[in-house]
């Protein structure tokens, strides 16, 4: 009887051992669901609902190349920098702060974006090493702080080149119009482009959504400019395709807020908040790097 017990065993040993269990495939992973308005709304009220006196303003929520993780940008409490958080796939976590690219050359997917792409008002070399690409909004003071530390780079740094991208933000009422017309001052005059620019910058603590007609046609007389023809050539559909187009671009390299700069693809941000050296050593750094592949 023992002996039958074993062998049976052993036979069972033997099945168990030749027969390979069915191998069920893999089911494919569900597809994330957006993340929504209403969610992030739920969010920020149980985040900051015991502050009866907070607001918030939501201003985009962004698919990433990451599989399933999307970028929230909210505004809190009227603070001049928004909040970025990264919503994980199943919407259970976000990771606060800023997603960066990764690997040896970690700006090549947003360089090459830019360098077939951003088609703005450019001075410099065409085929300088570096390019320096400036997401900009005419009504905004840190615009305003940052274009002549941009200024000061382009003079010092003659290898590089500038690339202004209008980004006129929403919250501000005048600032695509500002946009659109500074764009006809350089259909004039190439130069006429930048010297619109500062000018705007200048006077912008004294334009309004009401007197801006009126006071972008001052600068454009003062410049010599013909005004009438710049505010027909402001409100044709070419410019108002170009300056979506520019908007369209900016949302594409990750750019909320502004001045948002691209130094050969590296993405800069509070560019007057840093040291202006460390701002060149960035530029001088990235210059060296391009002059190595070329």
């Amino acid at each position: 009887m023992r002996i039958i017990v074993i062998c049976l065993l052993l036979s069972l040993s033997v099945f168990a051992q030749s027969t390979k269990p069915a191998v069920q495939p893999a089911k494919p992973p569900a597809a994330a669901a957006p993340v929504t308005e209403a969610q992030v709304n739920e969010f920020l009220r149980r985040m900051f609902g015991f502050n009866a006196g907070l607001t918030w303003t939501i201003q985009a929520i962004i698919p990433t190349e990451a599989a399933g993780v999307t970028h929230v940008v909210a505004s809190i409490g009227g603070q001049p920098r928004p909040i970025h958080l990264y919503v994980l796939p199943g919407g259970k976590f976000a990771v606060a702060g800023e997603m960066v690219p990764f690997g040896a050359d970690p700006f090549a997917p947003t360089r090459d974006t830019l360098s077939s792409k951003a088609k703005g008002t450019q001075r410099g070399p065409a085929t300088a090493a570096v390019t320096l690409v400036e997401f900009s909004d005419l009504q905004c003071p840190f615009c305003r702080n940052a274009q002549p530390v941009l200024d000061k780079l382009v003079a010092e740094i003659p290898e590089a080149r500038l690339i202004f991208q209008p980004f006129p933000l929403p919250s501000h009422d005048w600032a695509r119009k500002a946009a659109s017309y500074a764009e006809c001052a350089g259909k004039q005059k190439p130069q006429a482009f930048w010297d619109f620019v500062n000018e705007v910058y200048n006077e912008q603590s004294r334009i309004t959504v009401q007197n801006a007609d009126d006071k972008f046609s001052q600068i454009a007389s003062g410049m010599g400019l013909v005004a009438a023809a710049m505010a027909t050539c402001a409100d044709s559909p070419e410019i108002h395709q170009r300056i979506e187009q520019s908007i369209g671009l900016g949302k594409a390299v990750g750019v909320n807020s502004t001045p948002t700069l691209f130094i050969n693809g590296r993405r800069v941000t509070g560019i007057t908040d840093m040291p202006y050296e460390q701002l060149k050593a960035m530029v001088r750094f990235e210059l060296e790097e391009s002059k190595k592949k070329r």
